[in-house]
């Protein structure tokens, strides 16, 4: 699974990370977990309002922060 990180370094893009790292570890799957700072890049994945959460190229979660709860919820799936 490869799960990205969009956004600056802000404070909810650290926390949404968090959330993405400890769900990882609860979950027991296999991520590579990558921030993406460079806001081209966020860009081309049609991000427009950070943080964002994308999972094998496929956009999750914009413009919020998602609970952990949420986050391991879209893991799962």
């Amino acid at each position: 699974m490869n799960i990205k990180i969009l956004g600056s370094g802000c404070k909810n893009c650290t926390t949404l990370y968090g959330y993405v790292e400890e769900a990882v570890k609860e979950l027991g799957v296999e991520a590579n977990i990558e921030k993406v700072t460079d806001f081209k890049d966020i860009a081309a994945h049609g991000v427009m309002k950070t943080p964002g959460l994308v999972i094998d190229g496929k956009v999750m979660v914009s413009g919020r922060v998602p609970s952990k709860y949420e986050v391991k919820e879209i893991l799962s799936q």
